[in-house]
Protein backbone atom coordinates (compact mmCIF):
# COMPACT_ATOMS: atom_id res chain seq x y z
CA UNK A 1 0.00 0.00 0.00
CA UNK A 2 1.45 3.11 -1.29
CA UNK A 3 0.97 5.89 1.54
CA UNK A 4 -0.84 9.13 0.28
CA UNK A 5 0.27 12.32 0.64
CA UNK A 6 -1.03 14.52 3.04
CA UNK A 7 -4.87 15.86 2.24
CA UNK A 8 -2.93 19.76 3.72
CA UNK A 9 -0.24 19.67 0.73
CA UNK A 10 -2.72 18.59 -2.08
CA UNK A 11 -5.37 21.19 -1.34
CA UNK A 12 -2.62 23.92 -1.33
CA UNK A 13 -0.74 22.56 -4.85
CA UNK A 14 -4.23 22.23 -6.61
CA UNK A 15 -5.85 25.45 -4.82
CA UNK A 16 -3.17 27.47 -6.49
CA UNK A 17 -3.38 25.71 -9.85
CA UNK A 18 -6.86 26.32 -9.92
CA UNK A 19 -6.16 29.86 -9.05
CA UNK A 20 -4.00 30.53 -12.10
CA UNK A 21 -6.49 28.87 -14.28
CA UNK A 22 -9.74 30.90 -12.92
CA UNK A 23 -7.59 34.15 -13.10
CA UNK A 24 -10.07 36.65 -11.89
CA UNK A 25 -12.95 36.46 -14.36
CA UNK A 26 -13.53 32.62 -13.86
CA UNK A 27 -14.26 29.84 -17.12
CA UNK A 28 -15.52 32.28 -19.89
CA UNK A 29 -16.08 29.74 -22.76
CA UNK A 30 -17.57 27.13 -20.36
CA UNK A 31 -20.03 29.65 -18.30
CA UNK A 32 -20.99 31.18 -21.82
CA UNK A 33 -21.44 27.88 -23.48
CA UNK A 34 -22.84 24.99 -21.39
CA UNK A 35 -26.28 25.76 -19.27
CA UNK A 36 -26.10 25.67 -15.51
CA UNK A 37 -28.33 22.70 -14.90
CA UNK A 38 -26.75 21.06 -17.48
CA UNK A 39 -24.99 17.62 -15.92
CA UNK A 40 -22.23 15.22 -17.02
CA UNK A 41 -21.10 12.16 -17.10
CA UNK A 42 -16.93 11.43 -17.95
CA UNK A 43 -13.94 9.23 -17.57
CA UNK A 44 -10.51 9.96 -17.45
CA UNK A 45 -8.71 7.25 -19.18
CA UNK A 46 -5.57 6.01 -20.56
CA UNK A 47 -5.02 6.82 -23.94
CA UNK A 48 -1.28 4.66 -23.41
CA UNK A 49 -0.16 2.08 -21.69
CA UNK A 50 1.47 3.28 -17.83
CA UNK A 51 1.55 3.94 -14.34
CA UNK A 52 -0.93 5.98 -12.58
CA UNK A 53 -0.13 8.67 -10.02
CA UNK A 54 -1.78 11.45 -8.70
CA UNK A 55 -5.09 10.78 -8.51
CA UNK A 56 -5.80 12.66 -5.12
CA UNK A 57 -4.98 16.12 -7.04
CA UNK A 58 -7.17 15.40 -9.85
CA UNK A 59 -9.55 14.47 -7.27
CA UNK A 60 -9.01 17.64 -5.24
CA UNK A 61 -9.22 19.43 -8.44
CA UNK A 62 -12.81 18.65 -9.17
CA UNK A 63 -13.95 18.65 -5.40
CA UNK A 64 -12.93 21.98 -4.94
CA UNK A 65 -14.15 23.44 -8.21
CA UNK A 66 -17.42 22.16 -7.38
CA UNK A 67 -18.62 20.10 -4.56
CA UNK A 68 -21.63 18.10 -6.15
CA UNK A 69 -19.19 16.51 -8.48
CA UNK A 70 -18.75 12.40 -7.84
CA UNK A 71 -15.67 11.49 -8.49
CA UNK A 72 -15.10 7.21 -8.13
CA UNK A 73 -11.41 5.80 -8.48
CA UNK A 74 -11.43 2.87 -10.79
CA UNK A 75 -7.73 2.79 -10.86
CA UNK A 76 -5.49 3.98 -7.95
CA UNK A 77 -1.93 5.51 -7.54
CA UNK A 78 0.25 2.76 -8.50
CA UNK A 79 -1.89 0.69 -10.83
CA UNK A 80 -0.87 -0.31 -13.74
CA UNK A 81 -3.42 0.89 -16.95
CA UNK A 82 -3.33 -0.07 -20.62
CA UNK A 83 -4.47 1.86 -23.23
CA UNK A 84 -8.43 2.61 -22.65
CA UNK A 85 -8.48 1.36 -18.86
CA UNK A 86 -10.43 4.26 -16.79
CA UNK A 87 -8.79 5.80 -14.37
CA UNK A 88 -11.63 8.01 -12.86
CA UNK A 89 -15.71 8.07 -13.28
CA UNK A 90 -16.88 11.32 -13.02
CA UNK A 91 -20.48 12.85 -12.82
CA UNK A 92 -21.80 16.12 -11.71
CA UNK A 93 -22.56 19.35 -12.79
CA UNK A 94 -20.93 20.04 -16.36
CA UNK A 95 -20.03 23.22 -16.15
CA UNK A 96 -17.34 22.19 -12.69
CA UNK A 97 -15.97 18.84 -14.66
CA UNK A 98 -15.31 21.14 -17.87
CA UNK A 99 -13.93 23.78 -15.46
CA UNK A 100 -11.62 21.06 -13.64
CA UNK A 101 -10.78 18.86 -16.04
CA UNK A 102 -7.26 20.80 -17.34
CA UNK A 103 -5.68 20.93 -13.75
CA UNK A 104 -6.63 17.36 -13.35
CA UNK A 105 -5.25 16.12 -16.22
CA UNK A 106 -2.16 18.15 -15.91
CA UNK A 107 -1.43 16.27 -12.33
CA UNK A 108 -1.87 13.39 -13.24
CA UNK A 109 -0.56 13.49 -16.63
CA UNK A 110 2.71 14.90 -15.39
CA UNK A 111 3.06 12.20 -12.30
CA UNK A 112 2.10 9.53 -14.30
CA UNK A 113 4.59 9.62 -16.53
CA UNK A 114 7.04 9.49 -13.75
CA UNK A 115 5.67 6.97 -12.19
CA UNK A 116 5.83 4.92 -16.01
CA UNK A 117 9.24 6.20 -16.09
CA UNK A 118 10.36 4.91 -12.61
CA UNK A 119 8.45 1.73 -13.36
CA UNK A 120 10.36 1.47 -16.38
CA UNK A 121 13.93 1.31 -14.40
CA UNK A 122 12.65 -0.69 -11.74
CA UNK A 123 11.33 -3.40 -14.10
CA UNK A 124 14.55 -3.31 -15.65
CA UNK A 125 16.91 -4.16 -12.79
CA UNK A 126 14.13 -7.02 -11.08
CA UNK A 127 16.15 -9.64 -9.50
CA UNK A 128 19.28 -7.71 -8.49
CA UNK A 129 17.96 -6.19 -5.32
CA UNK A 130 19.07 -2.36 -5.95
CA UNK A 131 16.83 0.60 -5.55
CA UNK A 132 15.90 2.93 -8.00
CA UNK A 133 15.85 6.23 -6.32
CA UNK A 134 15.23 10.03 -7.33
CA UNK A 135 16.85 13.48 -6.49
CA UNK A 136 16.52 16.57 -5.71
CA UNK A 137 16.22 17.52 -8.88
CA UNK A 138 12.40 18.00 -9.03
CA UNK A 139 9.89 20.41 -10.24
CA UNK A 140 9.54 23.86 -7.76
CA UNK A 141 6.74 23.18 -5.24
CA UNK A 142 6.02 19.76 -6.94
CA UNK A 143 8.55 18.17 -5.16
CA UNK A 144 6.63 15.92 -2.82
CA UNK A 145 4.19 14.95 -5.70
CA UNK A 146 7.22 13.78 -7.82
CA UNK A 147 8.79 11.77 -5.30
CA UNK A 148 5.22 10.69 -4.67
CA UNK A 149 5.11 9.61 -7.89
CA UNK A 150 8.53 7.75 -8.22
CA UNK A 151 6.81 5.60 -5.08
CA UNK A 152 3.84 4.91 -7.13
CA UNK A 153 6.19 3.45 -9.95
CA UNK A 154 8.40 1.26 -7.78
CA UNK A 155 11.27 3.12 -6.47
CA UNK A 156 12.19 5.08 -3.39
CA UNK A 157 12.99 8.55 -2.09
CA UNK A 158 15.95 9.98 -1.70
CA UNK A 159 16.31 12.89 1.05
CA UNK A 160 13.40 15.47 -0.05
CA UNK A 161 15.40 18.33 0.90
CA UNK A 162 18.58 20.40 2.45
CA UNK A 163 17.45 19.14 5.70
CA UNK A 164 17.28 15.58 6.15
CA UNK A 165 20.67 13.97 5.33
CA UNK A 166 23.96 15.49 5.14
CA UNK A 167 25.02 14.88 1.31
CA UNK A 168 28.78 16.22 1.31
CA UNK A 169 29.22 16.77 -2.87
CA UNK A 170 32.64 17.90 -4.61
CA UNK A 171 32.25 21.58 -4.10
CA UNK A 172 31.83 21.04 -0.54
CA UNK A 173 34.85 18.88 -0.17
CA UNK A 174 37.02 21.66 -2.14
CA UNK A 175 35.81 24.90 -0.11
CA UNK A 176 36.25 22.92 3.24
CA UNK A 177 39.56 21.08 2.43
CA UNK A 178 38.88 17.56 1.78
CA UNK A 179 37.03 14.55 2.17
CA UNK A 180 38.64 13.59 5.82
CA UNK A 181 37.78 17.49 7.04
CA UNK A 182 34.47 17.65 5.96
CA UNK A 183 33.58 13.62 6.78
CA UNK A 184 34.65 14.93 10.28
CA UNK A 185 32.95 18.52 10.43
CA UNK A 186 29.53 17.18 9.40
CA UNK A 187 29.89 14.01 11.70
CA UNK A 188 30.59 16.74 14.57
CA UNK A 189 27.78 18.96 13.56
CA UNK A 190 24.57 16.59 13.35
CA UNK A 191 22.69 14.79 15.14
CA UNK A 192 22.85 10.98 15.35
CA UNK A 193 19.75 10.65 13.83
CA UNK A 194 20.67 12.05 10.33
CA UNK A 195 22.86 9.84 7.68
CA UNK A 196 26.26 11.40 5.92
CA UNK A 197 26.72 10.42 2.49
CA UNK A 198 29.85 11.36 0.43
CA UNK A 199 30.02 11.71 -3.35
CA UNK A 200 33.29 10.68 -5.20
CA UNK A 201 34.66 10.45 -8.13
CA UNK A 202 37.49 7.40 -7.86
CA UNK A 203 38.30 4.55 -6.02
CA UNK A 204 41.27 6.31 -4.32
CA UNK A 205 38.37 9.07 -3.26
CA UNK A 206 36.53 6.11 -2.24
CA UNK A 207 38.81 4.31 -0.04
CA UNK A 208 39.19 7.59 2.13
CA UNK A 209 35.43 7.89 2.66
CA UNK A 210 35.18 4.76 3.70
CA UNK A 211 38.17 5.20 6.51
CA UNK A 212 36.35 8.19 7.76
CA UNK A 213 33.32 6.91 8.58
CA UNK A 214 30.75 7.80 5.59
CA UNK A 215 27.29 6.09 5.81
CA UNK A 216 26.45 6.16 2.51
CA UNK A 217 28.98 6.84 -0.63
CA UNK A 218 28.06 7.94 -3.41
CA UNK A 219 29.39 7.41 -7.00
CA UNK A 220 29.31 9.44 -9.62
CA UNK A 221 29.87 8.47 -13.27
CA UNK A 222 31.74 5.05 -12.45
CA UNK A 223 32.35 3.02 -14.77
CA UNK A 224 30.54 -0.55 -14.70
CA UNK A 225 34.00 -1.87 -13.70
CA UNK A 226 34.97 0.54 -11.16
CA UNK A 227 31.79 0.26 -9.37
CA UNK A 228 32.14 -3.15 -9.13
CA UNK A 229 35.27 -2.69 -7.43
CA UNK A 230 33.92 -0.10 -5.32
CA UNK A 231 31.46 -2.80 -4.03
CA UNK A 232 34.67 -5.39 -3.28
CA UNK A 233 36.47 -2.76 -1.27
CA UNK A 234 33.47 -1.65 0.88
CA UNK A 235 32.65 -5.80 1.31
CA UNK A 236 36.27 -6.96 2.03
CA UNK A 237 37.49 -3.97 4.10
CA UNK A 238 34.89 -2.62 5.70
CA UNK A 239 32.21 -5.27 6.24
CA UNK A 240 30.04 -4.29 3.56
CA UNK A 241 29.46 -0.98 6.51
CA UNK A 242 27.84 1.86 4.02
CA UNK A 243 25.55 1.93 1.28
CA UNK A 244 26.80 2.43 -2.17
CA UNK A 245 24.57 4.38 -4.81
CA UNK A 246 25.63 5.02 -8.16
CA UNK A 247 24.71 7.61 -10.34
CA UNK A 248 25.51 9.16 -13.25
CA UNK A 249 24.91 8.35 -17.05
CA UNK A 250 21.81 5.76 -16.16
CA UNK A 251 19.13 4.89 -18.35
CA UNK A 252 17.19 2.29 -20.28
CA UNK A 253 19.78 1.18 -22.07
CA UNK A 254 22.80 1.15 -18.86
CA UNK A 255 20.13 0.31 -15.64
CA UNK A 256 20.87 -3.47 -15.53
CA UNK A 257 24.70 -3.19 -16.16
CA UNK A 258 25.15 -0.91 -13.37
CA UNK A 259 22.96 -2.95 -10.84
CA UNK A 260 25.02 -6.35 -11.59
CA UNK A 261 27.96 -4.63 -10.32
CA UNK A 262 26.80 -5.29 -6.93
CA UNK A 263 25.55 -1.80 -5.65
CA UNK A 264 22.68 -0.78 -3.10
CA UNK A 265 21.25 2.30 -5.18
CA UNK A 266 20.44 3.92 -8.20
CA UNK A 267 19.73 7.46 -8.11
CA UNK A 268 18.34 8.93 -11.35
CA UNK A 269 17.55 12.59 -11.48
CA UNK A 270 15.98 11.95 -15.59
CA UNK A 271 13.07 9.99 -13.91
CA UNK A 272 11.66 13.49 -12.35
CA UNK A 273 13.02 15.97 -14.53
CA UNK A 274 12.43 14.86 -17.78
CA UNK A 275 10.26 12.08 -17.99
CA UNK A 276 7.39 12.38 -20.48
CA UNK A 277 3.46 12.78 -19.49
CA UNK A 278 1.49 10.22 -19.63
CA UNK A 279 -1.52 10.69 -22.32
CA UNK A 280 -4.51 10.48 -20.26
CA UNK A 281 -7.35 12.12 -21.54
CA UNK A 282 -11.10 13.19 -20.09
CA UNK A 283 -14.11 12.09 -22.33
CA UNK A 284 -18.07 13.07 -21.88
CA UNK A 285 -19.52 9.68 -21.55
CA UNK A 286 -23.91 9.40 -22.61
Amino acid sequence: MIARLSPLIVEDAVTRALKEDFGDAGDITTAATIPAHATAKAVIAARKPGVIAGVDAAFTAFRLTEGAITVTIENDDGARVQKGDVILSIEGPARGVLSAERVALNFMGHLSGIATATAALVDAVKGTGVKIACTRKTAPGLRAFQKHAVKCGGGHNHRFGLYDAVMIKDNHIAASGGIAKALAAARADVGHMVKIQIEVDGLGQLEEALANGADVVLLDNMAPSDLKRAVEINKNSYGGRAVLEASGNVTIDTVRAIAETGVDVISSGWITHSAPNLDLGLDFIS
